[in-house]
């Protein structure tokens, strides 16, 4: 073997016992994809609960035991951030594993399935929610599903567990309750856990959408998806709920609470899910009145 050839080689073994890189799935373009995907800086929520999402689109880690498990993978990509505020956090991304998913629209569910390549996680999520990840397609009752597959898709995801809607699942000592509050989606699901830190716990609710968005010539008044939103607004209300999270960032009011994080710990409401669901209703009744 020429000297050449060996350092060729020797470059390459090099690579091959390196770090693990994460390869992302395609990008998705929409018109708030780009300022959703601006990056944000991960920092510790309360005790075991992390924020590593991007500006516009969130994404927890929870520390287990001997693990880690993340909610929602945000837009295809956004994988790459998300790993990089893992990283950036401390915290290894190849020992994730169990991911949860809220729904299967694009810009939660997008970047699922690169991150389960990646870790070879395991991805939970409710039943009609298994559906859409299973195929990367929305499923016809989907008040989006209006826009189009070429609109609406996302890499399929593979070895999706069911879990109905209250029971629990515990990840490495720490347990997870799926909550169903279908509305937005049909297959939308809440996650619940607890968080503590020096001797404090406090219940965390990631409640998941609950907004009236469709696509053009979709009545919320003609079909279930109004009552659903109704029954899930009530029963996110009516959780164990310290700290709220959701799919989007804003609807916690992420950015105002970091800029108060001098004044103690902003993200802890116990009236934060009861507010959450009455601006739900509210979005809800404005959308039947347009209809």
């Amino acid at each position: 073997m020429n000297r050449s050839s060996l350092i060729f080689l020797t470059a390459f073994l090099m690579a091959a016992c390196g770090p693990k890189q994460l390869e992302p799935d395609a990008t998705f373009r929409c018109s708030n994809c780009e300022r959703w995907n601006l990056p944000q800086e991960p920092f510790r929520i309360y005790g075991n609960t992390w924020y590593v999402g991007t500006a516009g689109l969130a994404s927890i880690l929870i520390e287990t035991g001997s693990g880690l498990i993340l909610v929602d993978g945000a837009l295809p990509q956004s994988a790459a951030l998300i790993e990089t505020n893992i990283r950036s956090a401390g915290f290894d991304p190849l020992q994730i594993t169990a991911i949860f998913v809220s729904h299967p629209h694009y810009d939660h569910a997008g970047g699922v399935a690169a991150l389960q390549r990646f870790t070879g996680a395991t991805v939970y999520t409710s039943a009609e929610g298994a559906k859409a990840l299973r195929s990367g397609k929305l499923q016809s009752d989907d008040p989006q599903y209006g826009y189009g597959p070429e609109n609406t898709s996302f890499a399929a995801i593979k070895n999706v567990v069911v879990l109905a809607d209250r029971e629990s699942v515990t990840i490495d000592g720490v347990d997870v309750m799926a909550v169903y509050t279908p509305g937005h989606t049909p297959g939308s699901v809440s996650w619940s856990w607890e968080s503590c830190a020096l001797g404090t716990c406090y219940d965390v609710v990631y409640a998941d959408s609950l907004t009236a968005v469709s696509a053009q010539g979709y009545h919320f008044s003609a079909g279930p998806a109004a009552n659903q939103i109704i029954e899930s607004a009530g029963a996110i209300s009516e959780l164990n709920c310290d700290i709220l999270l959701s799919p989007h960032p804003f609807f916690f009011g992420m950015q105002d609470k970091l800029e108060k994080r001098d004044e103690g710990n902003p993200f802890v409401n116990n009236v934060a899910c009861m507010i959450y669901a009455e601006s739900a209703l509210d979005w809800l009744q404005q959308r039947l009145d347009s209809e």
